[in-house]
């Protein structure tokens, strides 16, 4: 084996050369490229700066605001409502509704979770299960839960269900009152009665707060006023008394089973002021549940919204017309022939009687239609016509519910060229109105002669009785003279005394009243043979009227007059607000 030598070891390497790579100069049109481009990047910034700072600046400053702050209006419960002796009728209250998730039940399958619930829910356990079956999220399962019983359903502690509180309107009395009322729906939208046309007192302001946020949308605690969320003690109290309402009510409703009738309703007013005592309409229903209402004829108070033929209860308003016009005397008498011919027409008495020469007291107490032709035709036509308007035929009573209808009456024209058209009227046919439009003009015969306008509602009252709102209403109008609203009267007295009203009589009190059978008119024209609306009108106590009553029955069964139907019915009610306003027994009639 060789190896090197010393000398060839200590020998140096030699070192290796790479050839160089030429310089080269950058070319003069790539500098002005990058130059160009880094010019047009600043331009673009710049402008866009511009654009930010100066032409959008406004936009951009407001979008930061909407972005960064919120308005937040709190929920506040509807103010009670209060009936004159602030019983409660109306109020909210915290409801729960129940929606359930059958995917997130986990062990549980909707079976067991059906059999869980029924008790509480007062619901099958196989309509339960059906429902939780219907969908596997989502389920509205329960609604207007009171906190009691959510509370015993989240101590069940079932998954997949979620409690979502809000606020439900609670009618304690249930039907008594819902004719006046109305109703909340669920969506928290007022349905007729005092919920709808005082929403604007029942609706309690509340003004929104501006709030901050973050920009996660965290809201911020500072800038909340003191007293943001604030609610009065203020509730609208009514005039009518819940107590007379749920006596009248009972009777009412005894009565129309007892006569087969289709309908009735009974209205007691105060004719010194117009305010309602009590306003009962059968059918009516029960507002905290109006979703079990089957006929919606339940929802209507028909008080207002119906019109009828009043018949012989209008009779004491036109003798008030015919004494005001001047074309009759109090001392007059009148040839009641039991029949008298119009334009062709045969107009008869209800019992076909003739009585010959009788006295403005006789045409009232045996409600003699020929003898109310004949005051009738005392006045002309023009005249009479122009009485029927002042004294609001063809209008509304104004009372302060929503959805009345205005009455009808014919044209002048037609009064003016058919002598029958007074004729009809005069006994109370050929027009119609609302049996609340008749219970106010027999206001007038109660009071004086004044017209006062009838009303449920007296005002705002917080818990200490002091007013805080109350409803302007019209100076009453002076129509007919006290003498001769207090001569009616003792007419009427006399058809409760003597005459087709004896079952009115009240021991112990001095009642005035008037009987009406009115025949219902056909869709074809006409009248029917067979169906009648059957009315008494009662005041009392005639030596200091005060109170009116009216009840109506709608197609009674039988051979039903108001005599035997309807002043049944208004004595009770008497009887009643006797007890109730603590009325005193009448004095003897000076007369």
């Amino acid at each position: 084996m060789r190896y090197p030598s010393e000398a060839s070891r200590r020998r140096p390497a030699r070192s290796i050369r790479f050839p160089r790579k030429p310089e080269t100069q950058p070319s003069i049109g790539r500098l002005r490229l990058v130059w160009g481009v880094l010019l047009l990047g600043v331009g673009l910034l710049g402008t866009n700066l511009v654009r930010l700072q100066v032409l959008q600046a406004n936009d951009l400053v407001e979008r930061a605001k909407q972005q960064q702050t919120t308005y937040l209006k709190p929920f506040m419960p509807r103010r009670p409502i209060v009936d004159r002796n602030n019983n409660v009728v109306a109020i909210d209250q915290p409801s729960i509704t129940i929606y359930a998730h059958p995917r997130y039940f986990g062990a549980l399958s909707t079976a067991e979770v059906a059999a869980k619930l029924a008790p509480i829910l007062d619901r099958p356990v196989a309509e339960l299960q059906q429902k939780l079956d219907s969908a596997k999220s989502g389920i509205r399962l329960a609604d207007s839960l009171s906190e009691d019983t959510a509370n015993r359903i989240k101590e069940l502690y079932i998954d997949g269900l979620d409690f979502t509180p809000s606020q439900q309107r609670l009618y304690p009395q249930q039907d008594v009152m819902a004719n006046i009322l109305g109703y909340v729906d669920v969506q928290q939208k007022s349905q007729g009665g005092v919920e709808f046309s005082y929403q604007h007192l029942l609706d309690r302001a509340a003004k929104a707060v501006r709030l901050n946020r973050t920009g996660m949308g965290t809201m911020l605690p500072e800038g909340v006023p003191n007293g943001f969320v604030h609610e009065d003690d203020l509730r609208l109290q009514l005039t009518i008394d819940n107590r007379l309402q749920r006596a009248v009510q009972g009777i009412l409703y005894r009565r129309v089973n007892e006569f087969g009738a289709k309908r009735g309703l009974v209205l007691v007013m105060d004719a010194q002021d117009g305010g309602m005592l009590a306003m009962v309409t059968n059918p009516t229903f029960d507002p905290n549940r109006y979703w079990d209402v089957k006929d919606m004829a339940a929802f209507k108070n028909w008080a207002l919204t119906d019109l009828y033929e009043p018949g012989s209860t209008f009779k004491p308003i036109n003798v008030a017309i015919a004494l005001e016009a001047g074309t009759i005397k109090l001392t007059d008498y009148f040839n009641d022939t039991g029949a008298v011919t119009v334009e062709g027409w045969t107009i008869n008495n209800a019992d076909n009687a003739g009585r010959g020469s009788i006295s403005l007291t006789d045409v009232m107490k045996y409600s003699s239609n020929v003898g109310m032709v004949r005051i009738a035709q005392t006045m002309k036509p023009s005249v009479y016509y122009s009485w029927l308007e002042r004294i609001g035929l063809g209008q509304t009573s104004e009372i302060d519910l929503p959805f009345e209808a205005p009455g009808y009456l014919k044209d002048r024209k037609i009064y003016m060229t058919s002598p029958i058209e007074a004729a009809t009227t005069s006994f109370g046919q050929g027009f119609a109105l609302t049996p609340m439009q008749l219970v106010k003009l027999h206001a007038m015969l109660a009071n004086g002669g004044r017209m006062v306008t009838p009303h449920v509602v007296r005002g705002l009252y917080d818990s200490q009785g002091k007013p805080h709102w109350q409803p302007q209403r019209s100076m009453p109008k002076q129509i007919f003279s006290p003498s001769h609203t207090q001569a009616i009267l003792r007419m009427m007295e006399a058809v409760v005394s003597e005459g087709t009203g004896k079952a009115a009589q009240v021991p112990g009190y001095r009642v005035a009243g008037k009987t009406g059978t009115a025949q219902k008119a056909t869709e074809s024209g006409g009248y029917s043979a067979s169906r009648f609306i059957t009315s008494f009108v009662g005041i009392f106590p005639v030596d200091n009227p005060r109170y009116v009553v009216l009840a109506v029955l709608d197609e009674p069964g039988g051979l039903a007059y108001g005599g035997t139907t309807a002043a049944p019915i208004v004595k009770e009610v008497i009887e009643v607000v006797a007890g109730v306003e603590k009325v005193p027994p009448s004095k003897a009639d000076p007369q």
